[in-house]
């Protein structure tokens, strides 16, 4: 792991040169569970598939804004089993929230603050990573009712989620400390289905997703330079062999 974080460092700090982090994505399967969406890159507008998951709503009011794709929302009933097993109470807050839902969110913020503080706290309409079915914002027993703050993240609730939430497959999407890297304030409340594999990477490189899909990226690009060359040496090899019969008859 220690050579996978020296290796992880030195792309990071190269890409923050280049300012990677608003790079945007040439092309993203909408279906892909490792879509990038933040302030670049917009959520797919192509229909999905949305269920309700079998949790406890923070309130009556918001038990129809928890829907997720499939399998988020088996993932995020694990997750409530598992923290109701150590104690812990979890509710639903908001899952997929639809551009119109976006929209009067963001049109609500701008009514209390300028342009500039709304953007860092809600996306604008169709750059929210709720929009995906894979996030879901969560409160805490002793924090039920007050709103979705940062004193979630020291509640006993929120320290339990933040250790133990990619055990299930979920991130702390907007970590502390790291506005200048997803574009948002820390939100301990916000977590993001990306699969245990990659929330297990994720938590074990200590990286921002911005930065795992940078990460991705280069190993993808690496392996297809490799590829290529792989491919040029056999055609070399079979170019020669087949010189070499020639030759031969």
């Amino acid at each position: 792991m220690t050579v996978v974080r020296a290796v992880a460092t030195l792309m990071l700090g190269v890409s923050m040169i280049f300012d990677s982090w608003g790079y945007v994505m040439p092309h993203q399967d909408p279906s892909d569970i490792l879509i990038l969406v933040n302030k670049q890159n917009r959520a797919p507008i192509v229909p999905m598939t949305l269920v309700k998951p079998d949790v406890e709503p923070t309130s009556d009011a918001v038990s129809e804004n928890i829907y997720m794709r499939p399998e988020a929302a088996a993932a995020l009933e694990e997750l409530f089993a598992g923290a109701a097993q150590d104690g812990i109470t979890l509710y639903a807050t908001s899952g997929f929230r639809s551009y119109s839902t976006q929209k009067a969110i963001f049109e609500r913020k701008l009514e209390r603050m300028s342009e500039e503080s709304a953007n860092r706290s809600v996306a604008k309409p169709g750059y929210s990573e709720h929009q995906t079915g894979l996030a879901m914002d969560v409160e805490g027993e002793t924090t039920r009712g007050t709103g979705l703050t940062a004193a979630f993240g020291d509640s006993p609730e929120g320290k339990w989620l933040a250790a133990h939430c990619h055990e299930y497959g979920f991130i702390i999407r907007y970590p502390k400390g790291k506005t200048d890297i997803t574009g948002y304030i820390y939100e301990p409340w916000h977590v993001r289905y990306v699969g245990k594999e990659a929330a297990g990477e994720i938590t074990d490189l200590g990286v921002t997703f911005e930065e795992y899909i940078l990460l991705m990226r280069g190993d993808r690009v690496q392996g297809l330079r490799e590829a290529s060359k792989t491919d040029a040496a056999t055609t070399a090899e079979t170019t020669e062999e087949t010189e070499a019969a020639r030759d031969e008859s």
